[in-house]
């Protein structure tokens, strides 16, 4: 049983680090906190049962149309919101009110349109037989998952470090004020990377049904807490971190369903506690945002 939680946990972690990266690298960029982006993810697991629903469309497919749309919604959203809670003397406390309304308009519209019951996706699309590793079985639709994971986690990575537009954000993430002072795109940047962090929030939606079960209005709030557990554990502002954070969290959260189920519903709650009390600048401390 260690070796399936283990396992598992690897598989899970890999999914949810994907889940708060964008989170993260919206934080590290414009220190704003989107209580939002659950709702985000939901919205993004909506449309991959929609998509499947009306056309068998494999939600593989799905995170590509997921990223477009939510990047140009996020875009559009940006320029009237964004810059206003940047100039502001506590944009932190700012964006963490504004987004809680936006939180809370999102999840009746979700009501509205789809209603309270719960949507999901069968897990035989990503592959019926299951994959066996170390004498346990496992779903093929968790490895699937956590394969795509890794390769946009892994493409967000060469998108900081390998491209201008990443060179700039970054630069930002040190220091906003040295990085307008450079003659960088401040504004033009921080827009893309709102988009981008909405957009990987959607995909990580597309590809939710299959590691948590299913979707509906209120999954949100739930998806929220542990995406803000995760970035805190890794290092709140630096989206890499994410991944670390996620880690640890499926693995914990794995050996507690397996050892004491009754407690797994409070792994976030007790690693943001033991995180923020023992090293409160995350595993990672702040090495992207001094790169």
């Amino acid at each position: 049983m260690l070796e399936y939680s283990i396992v598992a946990g690897i598989l899970f972690g890999v999914f949810f680090g994907f889940m708060a990266l964008g989170l993260n690298l919206i934080f590290g960029v414009m220190q704003v906190v989107n209580l939002a982006h659950g709702d985000f993810v939901v919205l993004g697991g909506y449309l991959a049962v929609i998509a499947y629903s009306a056309g068998h469309i494999n939600p593989v497919v799905s995170l590509v149309g997921a990223f477009v749309l939510f990047f140009v919604i996020a875009f559009a959203l940006y320029f009237p919101v964004i810059p206003r809670l940047t100039r502001s003397k506590d944009p932190e406390m700012l964006s963490l009110i504004l987004f809680f309304g936006l939180s809370q308009i999102i999840e009746a519209l979700d009501v509205i349109g789809f209603g309270n019951n719960p949507r999901s996706l069968p897990l035989a699309i990503m592959g019926a037989a299951p994959w066996h590793f170390l004498g346990q079985s496992y779903q093929m639709a968790w490895v699937i998952t956590a394969i795509v994971s890794l390769v946009m986690i892994g493409a967000t990575y060469l998108f900081l470090y390998y491209t201008r537009i990443g060179y700039a954000a970054r630069a930002i993430m040190g220091s906003r004020e040295e990085a307008a002072a450079s003659g960088l795109p401040v504004a033009q940047t921080s827009a893309i990377i709102f988009g981008v962090g909405i957009g990987l929030a959607a995909m990580a939606g597309v590809l939710s049904p299959f590691m948590i079960g299913s979707v509906d209005p209120s999954t949100g709030l739930g998806l929220t807490t542990i995406a803000f557990a995760i970035v805190v554990i890794g290092s709140l502002g630096n989206p890499l971190g994410s991944v670390l954070g996620g880690l640890v969290y499926g693995v914990s959260v794995m050996l507690m369903q397996t050892y004491f189920s009754s407690w797994s519903d409070l792994v976030p709650y007790l690693l943001l506690l033991i995180i923020v009390l023992a090293k409160p600048s995350g595993l990672l401390g702040k090495g992207v945002r001094n790169a």
